[in-house]
């Protein structure tokens, strides 16, 4: 089916050109464009981002080295860096918004039986944190964080069994973590893993109200009152299980109902966590290993980080950084629902590291992929140390 096609306009087809045009129309992307298009900004940024190309300059060059390839993505007449730029910096970056709203959603839907996972939970795990992503002041004034130094703010609700990311938001570094909760849509019956940063009492009433599970970890200063204690048997993680109610003078008018207060050792760490929650029928061994997911979330934001370009940026304006991230998003959407489509039992980092270096090869990405599983590599001689053993 795509023989003859280059790898990535393999990877573009995920994209309905149709659903894309929607998109562009409606925040006018292509007003009074002659030629370069915002479909044709869509593919230089998604060849740069593929490719780890580190600046503007990178990409035009690496693009235009192919000559008549380019015809094939649908560019013409080559690509100038000052054309790019100009649109990098004046087209909306809500068109690419839109549209990594739109490729997430569909991820969620090709993965949603998938539990990477060993927990045993029937309900919606989702996993909630922040990274922050550092600027230059002096470039970057317009992202106000602290007196020395610039930044914007990458927030993820992480689908814990599928790791496909449920909601993506992108603020400034100075907003406080908790305040996303206001626009998280809370589903019913889903569980939510925050840190103790997330921790507000009214906002944890609300979820609550909503009939949804959270799971976070409890401060140091926490004031309360123990109702009921579950009896633990000696030798096990789990130090204490109590029913308990907030006793300080705001916390018990904020959340005035009853919570679940969990002490869990971890051996391996030699720490003791403490867990809230307003879940009173999983096992507390469930409830730590629900906190113990988490970790997913900032695996997510390392995949980013590392695998995609979104820590150099390509432009300097506010529009330039969110129209890159953006993109970013669209790409590892992209990527998961081809990796989905074709069924090939490879990583996200092990596929993107294929393909980034076969951009215009015309091996169908299946065949491409699955190759590489046929390549056995020697045996070690047995006299040979391993450098991991222990």
């Amino acid at each position: 089916m795509n023989k003859g096609r280059y790898v990535l306009r393999q990877i573009l087809d995920v994209v309905h050109r149709e659903t894309f045009d929607r998109i562009v129309k409606k925040h006018n992307g292509n007003y009074r464009v002659r030629s370069f298009t915002c479909w044709h900004q869509f593919v230089c940024l998604v060849f740069g981002q593929i490719t780890h190309r580190k600046s503007l300059r990178d990409i035009v060059l690496c693009l235009n080295a192919w000559g008549d390839s380019l015809y094939h993505m649908g560019i013409t007449n080559g690509v100038k860096r000052s054309t790019l730029s100009e649109a990098n910096e004046n087209r909306s970056w809500k068109i690419y918004y839109d549209l990594a709203q739109y490729l997430l959603n569909r991820a969620k839907v090709k993965y949603k039986e998938d539990n990477v996972t060993s927990l045993d939970v029937t309900e919606e795990v989702y996993a909630i944190d922040s990274s922050t992503i550092d600027l230059c002041m002096s470039i970057y004034s317009w992202a106000n964080f602290r007196s020395t130094k610039s930044g914007i703010k990458l927030h993820t609700s992480i689908n814990v069994k599928t790791e496909i990311p449920d909601f993506v938001c992108i603020t400034e570094a100075k907003l406080h973590d908790v305040n996303i909760i206001d626009i998280l849509e809370i589903k019913q019956n889903a569980i939510y893993i925050f840190d103790r940063a997330y921790l507000d009492y009214v906002r944890l009433n609300r979820i609550d109200g909503l009939k949804a599970t959270f799971v976070i970890r409890a401060k140091t200063n926490i004031k309360y009152r123990r109702i009921t204690s579950v009896k633990r048997k000696k030798g096990i993680a789990v130090r204490c299980d109590q029913t308990i109610k907030l006793t300080g003078v705001m916390s018990s008018k904020r959340y005035p109902k009853k919570l679940r207060r969990i002490k869990y050792y971890v051996s391996d760490l030699d720490r003791i966590f403490v867990f809230l929650t307003n879940n009173f029928i999983l096992e507390a061994e469930t409830i730590a290993e629900l906190y113990k997911n988490r970790w997913r979330v900032e695996i997510f934001f390392k995949w980013v980080k590392q695998n995609l370009s979104i820590k150099k940026f390509w432009g300097e304006s506010e529009n330039a950084v969110k129209t890159q991230i953006w993109i970013g998003i669209c790409t590892y959407s992209m990527i998961a629902i081809m990796k989905k489509n074709i069924n090939i039992d490879k990583s996200m980092y092990e596929t993107l590291q294929i393909l980034s270096l076969a951009p215009f090869n015309k091996t169908p990405v299946n065949q491409l992929l699955s190759s590489s599983n046929d390549v056995k590599q020697k045996e070690q001689n047995p006299n040979q140390l391993k450098m991991w053993d222990l």
